[in-house]
């Protein structure tokens, strides 16, 4: 029989009175339960690995003082409490709970809610709204927050596993203070299956799959659990689970890793930067944890032939050339062979001597063209191959440089009326400091060919 407490439309407490019958009659206490959910914290105190939120001298602890709080942006990885605390904030400071997903709710949704809260102020009842995966929203339906929230109807929470910076109005993040969630670390993890153990008993392995199962968790303290849960299932009874046989049963954990999102970006500037620095182990690092992630390896091989052009240039010149050999042998040979020929570049190019001036130079450059007059080149250095340009001096006292001693005239190329500039300058590393040594000696050639007077000069 339907009853009228989940009919679309009811005021939210309405929707909740058949799960409330139902806790009542006891029966909840005999459905089965994920792991996770049986150990969802019931206090603040109880949520672990978030200490600079809710320490003595956390973040949120001091928000929590005058027993208010103001909307809320909660950003960081899944599996570190951002719902748990969102429901019991709502208990804390005394608000209605109202939860929504950005991935199912829409802006005729939003009304609906926003149109409850306000019948719930009309009686003096304040509402906390937590939406899940904040950032699925268009910055349309984001708009539709603004109103709400700044008058009071709601308080808003936010969870995101994205970075507020580019995925939220810049409106909306001024009303609304960010609290970022750290991954678990490895004591947080233990503290969860400890209580796990409360619950279910001793967990069935080896001290060293203990350490795997904290590894294969990866900061998720509900993966974490939901690993446990799932060892308490296949375990024999009186059976202990070596590293290698939970391994085995639980396969491998996908890498925190969204080739599309902020891991992908922090990741690849971690690997950018560890070339740059000359770390060739973190390089390889970063570059493992993409390649285990399931990025393209080819997107990688084309960062990698950006970092020898930008970061190393003619400090060492084969490092170009060796970096698009290792994207031809990757696409020749594919994964995973071809991944080898990656890591070997990232090494190259790790160890190689850097430089940034060739790309300094370029910058420079494209900077002086955009804001200088497009100037011909000097007739001197240009063809003359009818009689009207000859007569014009067209190419008048070209010299050829094979013809003169050490190959080098001297002879100005830039345009007439514009002072010869130098943009590239080599640093003393590497292939550079003979470059360097080089220009040196090209600018005393130009600087005694001016001194004398040479045709070009005239």
């Amino acid at each position: 029989m339907a009853r009228r407490g989940c009919r679309p439309g009811d005021r939210p407490t309405e929707r909740l009175e058949l799960t409330d019958l139902f806790a009542a009659s006891g029966l909840e206490k005999a459905a089965p339960r994920p792991l996770a959910d049986e150990l969802r914290p019931g206090q603040l105190s109880d949520i672990v690995g978030q200490p600079h939120l809710l320490g003595p001298e956390g973040r949120l602890t001091r928000m929590l003082k005058g027993e208010r709080i103001g909307s809320l942006i909660l950003w960081g990885p899944p599996g570190t409490g951002k719902t748990t605390l969102a429901r019991l904030l709502a208990h804390h400071v005394r608000l209605e709970f109202v939860q929504i997903s950005a991935i199912f709710s829409g802006v005729a949704d939003l009304k609906k809610v926003f149109d409850t809260a306000r019948g719930a102020r009309s009686v003096g009842r304040g509402t906390l709204l937590f939406v899940d995966e904040i950032h699925r929203f268009n910055r349309a339906q984001q708009d539709a927050f603004l109103p709400v929230v700044e008058d009071g109807t709601i308080t808003l929470v936010g969870a995101t596993t994205e970075n507020p910076s580019f995925e939220l109005n810049s409106a909306l993040l001024s009303r609304a203070q960010v609290l970022v969630f750290h991954p678990l670390e490895d004591a947080a993890l233990e503290t969860l299956l400890t209580r796990a153990e409360g619950v279910r008993g001793p967990l069935p392995v080896a001290p060293d799959a203990r350490a795997s199962l904290i590894r294969m968790a990866d900061g998720d303290g509900r993966a974490i659990l939901t690993l446990a849960e799932e060892v308490y299932r296949v375990a024999e009874e009186g059976e202990v689970l070596s590293a290698e046989e939970v391994q085995a049963i639980l396969q491998r954990r996908a890498p925190a890793y969204d080739k599309d999102r902020d891991g992908h970006y922090n990741l690849i500037s971690a690997l950018h930067k560890s070339v740059r620095g000359s770390d060739p182990d973190a390089a390889l690092y970063y570059l493992m944890r993409m390649i285990a992630g399931g990025e393209d390896p080819m997107y990688l091989a084309r960062r990698l032939v950006r970092m020898a052009a930008e970061d190393i240039g003619l400090a060492d010149p084969h490092a170009l050339t060796l970096a698009i050999a290792a994207r031809d042998t990757y696409e020749f040979l594919g994964t995973p062979e071809g991944e080898l020929a990656l890591a070997e570049i990232t090494v190259y190019l790790a160890l190689a001597p850097k430089s940034n001036a060739l790309y300094k130079a370029f910058n420079k450059a494209r900077r002086f063209v955009a804001e200088t007059p497009s100037l011909n080149p000097p007739k001197i250095i240009l063809n003359a191959p009818t009689k009207l340009m000859r007569s014009e001096g067209y190419g008048a006292g070209y010299e050829y440089d094979h013809d003169v001693p050490g190959g080098v005239s001297g002879q100005n190329y830039f345009p007439e009326g514009l002072e010869p500039q130098r943009f590239y300058e080599p640093t003393e590393r590497g292939k550079e400091a003979s470059l360097r040594a080089r220009m040196d000696e090209l600018s005393r050639v130009r600087r005694q060919r001016r001194d004398k007077g040479g045709p070009d000069e005239s």
